[in-house]
């Protein structure tokens, strides 16, 4: 098989020396391949959700003066912003997974190539392939679910704490 001259190709022209059988066979790799890469990206943001409740807990049980525990902001920020890349990441390759399904049997161009920022350069980019920035992602229903609410709970906390430490009943 000629696959080495195809791995790569910035071209997206149809080659006459792979048949439709050989096609079916790539796209079917390709697929498996780039779902393995979702998978993985699911496991990380799964794993950073963990990470940030742990962290963030933490912090807020270090003892120290009334402003320590605004150190919980931190990981939660950090955390909020890397399961949005994640996130990110991961509709990128929904988007490639797409576009192979979409094209695979009819090119070969693009075979095996996993850079998501090739789908840029397809005419159906702003309608089929485009996934949301990552200011639109972190605000989505599921990020700001999960994340807000550590939020308001990191805030009620604080709150609490500092009301407990100056003898001012807020709450």
């Amino acid at each position: 098989m000629k696959l080495i001259h195809l791995i790569g190709s910035e071209i997206m022209k149809k080659h006459d020396f792979l048949k439709e059988e050989d096609l079916k066979e790539y796209m079917l790799k390709e697929i498996d391949v780039i779902q393995s890469i979702i998978n993985r990206m699911a496991s990380n943001s799964f794993l950073i959700k963990g990470w940030a409740i742990t962290l963030i807990v933490a912090t807020l049980l270090l003892k120290g003066d009334n402003y320590q525990t605004l150190i919980a902001f931190v990981p939660l920020i950090a955390f909020w912003i890397l399961d949005t890349f994640f996130l990110q990441t991961e509709r990128k390759y929904r988007m490639l997974n797409k576009w192979v399904i979409k094209n695979r049997l009819k090119t070969d161009a693009f075979l095996l190539d996993m850079n998501t920022e090739r789908l840029k350069k397809d005419k159906d980019y702003k309608t089929e392939y485009k996934v949301a920035s990552i200011p639109k992602i972190m605000f989505s229903i599921t990020l700001i679910t999960f994340y807000g609410s550590i939020l308001l709970i990191i805030i009620a906390y604080v709150i609490f704490i500092v009301s407990m430490q100056t003898g001012i009943i807020i709450f």
